[in-house]
């Protein structure tokens, strides 16, 4: 075998030092032949591909089609697959194969060959991103935007590639869910996904789900922001988790305030204009340092494109971990390809902020507008075809929730009764009217219920 037997896949500089080992490769291979049953052990670290010889590619293959039939294969056996695909002569004939038994000094080292191999497999692919990310900075007729997010998936589509999904045996997923299934059993009470802190809310939604689109819609003043806000303080406050808010109605100070008044319980007013008695200054102070060390990430960038979002989440995502993406509001998102079509505007949003939740496995929460064909009725109770600009939300989204005060006019000046319903949910019970408390002067939302959630 020559040299110029090598993967015609790679892309390596000639000027760069050399990015592959023939002798670890021969080593490995030779190893898996001696003692088939190492095989076992290296074949979820290393893939065909990661070698760069593409005879030691086909080798590999051979090795993983006869694994599934006959653990037990051996020289003779692979040469006869190999024959069997025209590639033998190509490699060198069975006296190559013979050969590689040598180069193994043992078979107790071949998991560290398979990650050697593995890691200079990532370099050579890093080499790829790298100039390819070159190129697209030469392209000046591609929006600025698009190209920096076609250079990051270049380089996160290299760190996928070690944990790129398969397809996989339902016995294997069946295995895993029943191991989860074990675990909450022992948990009594608490509910699968992230809990929202209100006790109401999770004892339908069983907490927000992971990969979960979740749209909370309602007319302007019916409390979108101070439900979301509820939501982030709970988990990056409570539950130490991760919060990505990303607010393109308010400034990040305005966000702060409305966070300050639900962890003080001081009206937003009175925050606004900095009129604190002595204790409520004191308690303003202890709760900004409470909120200091929250996990909350607060973004508000204004008509922030879904690229320009999805690059911040990733980024979040890789430095710290991510558990909950929150959008204030979706309407007020800009596409990147801009078009005389709101609807097909909002189409493309609805389906990349759907899309993100798969992709970083997190549940995102995003505040919605309805028409004004909501005050038309009588009761004033929306229902999905009021979802505004577009008819893709309700498609796209897991789960659409409302927020309605029907009576807010007749109620106290201090709080009103809202209703919350749920009214679509992909994967489990609707509801048509949770009903919670609204503190209309911390903008703040509570169960009805303070102790058990009646049934």
């Amino acid at each position: 075998m020559s040299d110029q037997d090598y993967n015609s896949g790679s892309t390596v500089d000639s000027g760069v030092s050399q990015l592959y080992d023939r002798s670890m490769e021969e080593a490995l291979i030779g190893a898996v032949l001696i003692a088939p049953v190492t095989f076992l052990d290296v074949s979820s670290i290393l893939q065909a591909d990661d070698f760069y010889y593409r005879s030691h590619q086909w080798i590999w293959q051979a090795f993983t089609s006869l694994y599934s039939s006959d653990p037990t294969f051996d020289l003779l056996t692979v040469k006869q697959q190999l024959e069997a695909h025209g590639h033998l002569e190509e490699i060198g004939g069975v006296e190559f194969l013979a050969s590689l038994t040598n180069q193994a000094p043992s078979s107790l080292h071949a998991e560290a060959y398979a990650r050697n191999i593995n890691a200079l497999a990532t370099r050579r692919r890093l080499l790829t991103a790298a100039n390819e990310v070159a190129k697209l900075a030469y392209r000046k007729d591609i929006n600025v935007d698009t190209v920096i997010d076609q250079a990051e998936q270049s380089i996160f589509g290299v760190s996928q590639e070690r944990y790129k999904h398969d397809l996989v045996p339902i016995k294997t997923i069946a295995g895993d869910y029943l191991d989860s299934l074990s675990e909450m059993s022992l948990q009594t009470g608490a509910v699968s996904g992230l809990e929202t802190g209100l006790k109401s809310v999770d004892k339908v939604l069983d907490g927000l789900q992971k990969s979960d689109f979740i749209i909370v819609a309602g007319r302007p003043g019916q409390g979108k922001t101070g439900f979301l806000i509820g939501i982030a303080k709970h988990v990056g406050l409570q539950l130490k988790r991760n919060v990505a808010l990303f607010s393109l109605e308010m400034s990040s100070e305005q966000l702060l305030q409305r966070l300050l008044a639900q962890a003080t319980d001081i009206d937003s007013q009175k925050l606004r204009s900095a009129r604190l008695s002595a204790e409520e200054m004191n308690r303003s102070v202890n709760a900004l340092d409470m909120l200091s060390d929250a996990n909350i990430y607060i973004d508000d960038t204004p008509a922030i494109t879904p690229l320009q979002m999805r690059t911040k989440c990733r980024r979040l995502q890789m430095e710290y971990g991510l558990d909950l993406v929150i959008v204030d509001y979706l309407q007020l998102m800009s596409a990147e390809v801009k078009t005389d079509n709101r609807v097909q505007e909002v189409s493309y949003i609805s389906r990349y902020l759907k899309v993100l939740a798969r992709e970083l496995k997190v549940p995102v929460v995003a505040a919605a507008q309805l028409s004004r064909s909501v005050e038309s009725r009588p009761d004033r109770r929306p229902i999905l075809s009021d979802l505004r600009e577009s008819g893709s939300l309700e498609q796209d989204a897991d789960i659409v929730m409302f927020i309605n005060q029907p009576n807010s006019e007749e109620s106290s000046p201090l709080h009103t009764i809202a209703r919350l319903e749920v009214a679509k949910h992909r994967n489990g019970p609707t509801d048509p009217g949770i009903e919670l408390i609204f503190q209309k002067r911390l903008a703040m939302f509570r169960d009805q219920y303070y102790g058990a959630v009646p049934d």
